[in-house]
């Protein structure tokens, strides 16, 4: 009977082991299983992290449940009768299995720095200075195109119209869509306007979260024309489930034909006023 239950027990790790193996080969239902399609130039260095991490908690993983089978195994209760022998255990071993794992993350914290670095520090800069070379002294920061604000429960969004300034009248507003010009660098600012909420772009691997009195920008170049997912990644209060947008990725030349036609709309609206209220 001992020896049935470590065969049960040895399952876990074997279907686990299984599972892992046909997702990181896309067989079958696991196809696209632990990622989306990648459309951000920037993406592949988190895709590379990501996978570097799975790899090595996987082999931990089947590491640790070969010994724990091994373990089930030779202590088996129906063939060991020798009386338990207790032990205080090992000063040494403990010493070592505390040792493994700290010099483990802090590896992983040193070897993403460079990607941190892309994704949260190093924003875009343009040429815009006397000398109008890129890498030089008079370069600045580019611009957000689009502010996003999140609040319960959906995505504000507002478009820097021809002026290219965020905050003026020829600013074009959205809730839940958003457009973005494909092969192109786009910086977004993000706030929110009451709670934790967290902007998610999974083809973009993109994920902020938006922090009351707090102003971030996120930035990327999609290369990919499309649609696709715009979520909340943070639990922010009952109707979390309905913050759910669209990421719409066109040329520049339909994202300028929409933003005009956006602007109009938003003109035409604004002169015919609120709507008249019926005489009694």
């Amino acid at each position: 009977m001992g020896r049935f239950w470590s065969i049960l027990f040895l399952l876990v790790p074997v279907l686990g082991v299984l599972t892992f193996v046909l997702a990181i080969n896309e067989v079958g239902p696991f196809y696209r299983h632990w990622l989306p399609v990648n459309i951000n130039d920037h993406g592949g260095i988190i895709d590379s992290l990501f996978m570097f991490i799975l790899y090595l908690t996987g082999v931990i993983f089947v590491a640790t449940g070969l010994v724990l089978f091994w373990f089930l195994w030779k202590y088996d209760v129906a063939k060991n009768r020798a009386p338990v022998k207790f032990s205080h255990g090992s000063h040494t071993l403990e010493v070592i299995w505390s040792i493994l794992p700290a010099a483990t993350l802090l590896f992983i914290a040193i070897y993403q720095m460079n990607a941190w670095a892309d994704a949260k520090l190093r924003r875009p800069l343009l040429s815009t200075g006397p000398d109008k070379t890129a890498g030089t002294r008079d370069d600045v920061v580019q611009p957000p195109l689009v502010e996003v604000t999140a609040r319960q429960f959906e995505w504000r969004i507002r478009y820097a119209g021809s002026d290219g300034q965020i905050g003026t009248p020829d600013d074009v507003y959205t809730v839940n869509d958003l457009h973005i010009p494909v092969d192109e660098e786009v910086v977004l600012q993000l706030k929110s306007m009451d709670v934790l909420h967290s902007f998610f772009l999974p083809h973009m691997r993109v994920k902020q979260d938006a922090v009351p009195g707090m102003k971030q920008f996120l930035w990327f170049r999609a290369n990919r024309t499309g649609t696709y997912d715009l979520v909340c990644a943070e639990l922010c209060g009952w109707g979390h489930y309905k913050m759910r947008g669209r990421l719409y990725v066109e040329s520049r030349q339909q994202f300028d034909k929409w933003l005009k036609e956006k602007f109009q709309e938003q003109e035409q609206t604004e002169l015919k006023g609120p709507p008249a209220e019926s005489a009694e």
